[in-house]
């Protein structure tokens, strides 16, 4: 009787935990048993396996071989099995020594030929190696995900005979570089500058202080009018991510089964999904969980264009997951944590037809019914709502007035997010109320002008408070140390919802 125990890492979201691959050889007809709870494509690991060793020149056991997946009650699934079935079945035969095995851990999938192929989502179990200190072994085609995490203790395999050759102490496998030579701490350069927006100086403000304070936005204005073109250069006015958060978007993408490119690792993700996405690719889900667009544009900017055309449960969706920065999926098997620390950037136009002026072709009953389609409690999570108006004749043919880059405003914007990050250590749109109350320098008086304000516009508590953080962020952009009514002024008219839903209203 023979027992070989190999360490590997299963896929569980972004988490890896450590699996034991137990592999028993005993007496008996020849059989291949696979247990511990695997799906078909573990379970067809049986003649993957087979013919790899048989091809790569070593002796298949011709004995009954049980192989265990412990823990039991953990669902596998994918081909990264593999590998350490394979080197368990070598160790239980005693054609490579057991006491090899010590502080490794294997993770590949096995051609037929006994070449060792590249597996998807491996960056969490990387992670989870370096944390343990473990010795990890991947295929030589996941060399790009072992850069990334930039942890040395990773080798990497391309066929059956060099890794049993390493087991055996005959050869060595190939590492990691020492140093990671691409990992910048600059933005890749853009080629998209707000300079290149003509007008809309509001949108442009509200835009530099949506950066500042990584608040919610929402541009309303007719077809044209720029709102696309100013979200797609919010990006340039975002600082890079550090090194710890590329690395949760990266381990992210990696489940999802995207590739981050080295010279776009700092970069923060920018989404943009469709109007006719569904509930389960936004938010995530599926038979096998994975990770949705909100997940996928964690620490970066979800854009929604024409936001009002989203089904209206999938907008909902959206509300819980934008107030604690991740996404719970449950299963009967697993419940699995997606993080989802997003910034929401929504455009839509104000009625059906597309502008307010059209009254012969949208009423406002039906100018109100499409409005509706945003629930209430979808519409308070937004901070800034602001319009984007037509450009007022003559501006497209008239010389343009030189206006700030984005340059120039991310160096802005840097500063205020350093002075938050430093007064509270979150940005202005993650403070508590309690937080607030401490961080907002209000006096008194203008608190209660604040409150005055709120109850006449008939606004919520949460929109309360989320005034009181646009306000700080403005105070930020200027370098004022205490939020003055003038910033609370401002953060007020940044509220073009409320003004045109009580507008509408009057109207019916």
């Amino acid at each position: 009787m023979a027992i070989a125990c190999v360490n590997t890492r299963a896929s569980c979201g972004v988490e890896a935990p450590q699996v034991t691959v137990e592999v028993h050889l005993s007496n008996g007809l020849p059989a291949f048993n696979l247990v511990g709870l695997p799906e078909a494509s573990v379970k067809e690991a049986r003649e993957r396996v087979r013919s790899a060793l048989i091809n790569a020149g070593f002796e298949f056991p011709m004995r009954r071989i049980t192989v265990n997946l412990a823990p039991a009650d953990l669902p596998k699934q994918g081909g990264r099995y593999d590998l350490p079935i394979a080197v368990g079945i070598l160790a239980a035969s005693e054609q490579i020594p057991l006491n090899s095995l010590k502080n490794l851990e294997f993770v590949g999938e096995l051609a037929l030929s006994g070449h060792i192929r590249y597996c998807q989502g491996l960056l969490p179990a990387i992670i989870a190696a370096k944390r343990q200190d473990h010795t990890l072994i991947l295929p030589l085609d996941n060399r790009h995900d072992a850069e990334l995490v930039g942890y040395p203790n990773v080798l990497f395999g391309s066929h059956l005979q060099s890794l049993a050759a390493y087991l055996q102490g005959q050869n060595q496998l190939p590492t990691l570089a020492p140093q990671l030579e691409w990992i910048s701490q600059e933005t890749p350069e853009s080629h998209t500058c707000l300079s290149d927006v003509i007008g809309q100086y509001q949108a442009k403000q509200a835009l530099e202080i949506a950066a500042a304070g990584n608040h919610n936005l929402l541009m309303l204005g007719p077809p044209g009018t720029g709102k696309t073109m100013l979200a797609s250069r919010m990006m340039a006015l975002l600082p890079a991510l550090n090194y710890e958060e590329a690395l949760e978007v990266a381990a992210i993408h990696s489940v999802a089964g995207l590739d981050i490119k080295p010279q776009h690792f700092l970069q923060r993700p920018f989404r943009a999904p469709h109007h006719t996405s569904s509930s389960i690719s936004l938010v995530g889900g599926g038979s096998i969980p994975k990770p949705g667009e909100i997940s996928l544009a964690h620490r970066g900017v979800l854009f929604l264009d024409e936001v009002a055309e989203f089904p209206r449960k999938v907008l909902d969706c959206l509300r819980e997951p934008m107030e604690t920065g991740e996404v719970v999926i449950s299963r009967a098997a697993a419940k699995l944590t997606f993080l989802s620390r997003f910034q929401l950037i929504a455009a839509m136009n104000p009625s059906p037809s597309g502008d307010l002026d059209s009254h012969h072709r949208s009423s406002p009953e039906q100018i109100q019914r499409y409005l509706s389609r945003l629930s209430g409690p979808f519409l308070d999570r937004f901070d800034l709502t602001i319009e984007v108006p037509k450009l007022p004749a003559g501006t497209l043919t008239q010389a343009a007035p030189q206006t700030e880059t984005s340059q120039d405003i991310a160096k802005r914007v840097k500063r205020a997010r350093e002075l938050q990050l430093a007064r509270a250590g979150v940005l202005n749109s993650e403070l508590t109320g309690k937080q607030l109350k401490r961080f907002s320098g209000l006096s008194d008086a203008d608190l209660v002008f604040l409150e005055q304000s709120v109850v006449k516009l008939g606004l919520s508590v949460r929109s309360f408070h989320r005034i009181q953080r646009v306000a700080r962020t403005i105070a930020d952009l200027e370098q004022v140390p205490n939020t003055e009514r003038r910033h609370i002024a401002q953060a007020l008219g940044y509220r073009a919802m409320d003004r045109l839903l009580a507008r509408l209203s009057q109207q019916y």
